[in-house]
């Protein structure tokens, strides 16, 4: 994996990078050119159970890997961005190049950074898929989904409110699953569909505390660099998945015990305020259609949930799904029956 350099190709522009894959992030495509097998090992392990749903031609990425001056996996790389352009470089050897516009991006990475899966997966390959189709066709959603029926609740809320453990309580109930963490809203489209990933779930550690099925689950790298539970939905038969799924409604996250539980009105406003703070890169076009696609979403019910426990959170998530009346000036208690605010 040592650089074949030339003065006909001082930047390596045409390096050889014989193994290529496409694989469906989120539904799209994206192609892989690497000379490296366990980039590729990375892909599958991220991307192999999704399908391509949606007919827009693959974005690019080719990631050239080289032995590398140190044998430690690399800090976590710093991110930047200007207009189109995306940079998110660790040191001199790993660092990858976005062109948002163009749907295409390069990275070098060492052999210690592609064999540190979990370094690989998130830093890299997740992290510039994001950043090459978002700015294309989505709009990011900082937030949980699941669907009883056909009738979708988005869960939303800061770190630690709670949105994942909900999500795998409801889950368990027999709602179908889309996203733990975070979910995509699909541009194009006048209706509010969004896309996720429902074949993994990510847990804190303290998880474990509520679900003891998970402590046997590998771990791997959150955001902050810390490690999470990863539980791989795609190998769970009992767990019904969705790629898709319509947003009936919005539920903001409120775990406390001070107030009795229930589901109460939200503030549009501050819903779309709140909702707005992940549309943060890209050109000033394309973050201006991220925002009106979120005013689109907000036009549904939006609701906030007091809760203290997960069952009785599930159990008013039901009753709000299946009761399917106007929410506008209602609370919804969890002893029955809706009372006017």
């Amino acid at each position: 994996m040592r650089p074949q350099t030339s003065t006909l190709d001082p930047l390596l522009c045409d390096f050889e990078l014989p193994l290529q894959a496409v694989y469906h992030p989120l539904g799209f495509s994206i192609a892989i050119a690497t000379n490296s097998a366990d980039v590729l090992a990375g892909a599958e392990e991220s991307w192999g159970s999704f399908q391509r749903l949606f007919p827009e031609p693959a974005v690019q990425f080719r990631i050239g890997v080289l032995e590398g001056s140190s044998k430690e996996c690399p800090r976590p790389p710093v991110c930047r961005g200007w207009r189109h352009l995306i940079s998110r470089i660790a040191d001199s050897e790993n660092f990858a190049i976005n062109d948002t516009r163009q749907g295409s991006a390069f990275a070098w990475l060492t052999r210690a950074a592609v064999e540190n899966r979990a370094y690989l997966r998130y830093y890299f390959l997740e992290g510039t898929a994001c950043s090459l189709l978002e700015p294309l066709y989505l709009t990011p959603i900082h937030g949980a989904c699941v669907r009883l029926g056909q009738r979708g609740v988005l869960l939303c809320g800061d770190s630690g409110a709670g949105k994942s453990s909900l999500a795998y309580a409801c889950v368990h109930k027999g709602w179908a699953f889309l996203s733990d963490d975070s979910a995509c809203l699909i541009r194009k489209r006048k209706d509010r569909v969004v896309v996720g990933d429902p074949y993994r779930m990510r847990f804190r550690q303290s998880a474990v505390d509520i679900f003891p099925e998970l402590k046997d689950q590998r771990r791997t790298l959150r955001a902050t660099g810390q490690l999470a539970i990863e539980l791989p939905t795609a190998n769970q038969p009992g767990i019904e998945k969705t790629p898709t799924c319509a947003i009936d409604f919005i539920v903001f996250l409120n775990r406390t015990q001070g107030k009795p539980p229930g589901l109460w009105s939200f503030p549009k406003d501050k819903a779309l305020q709140w909702l707005e703070q992940v549309a943060c890169f890209g050109e000033k076009r394309v973050r201006n259609a991220q925002k009106a696609s979120l005013r689109n979403l907000v036009k549904g019910d939006v609701l906030e949930l007091y809760y203290s426990d997960l069952d009785s959170a599930v159990r008013q998530l039901e009753a709000l799904v299946r009761e399917n009346a106007p929410l506008a000036s209602k609370a919804w208690g969890e002893w029955g029956g809706r009372v006017c605010v």
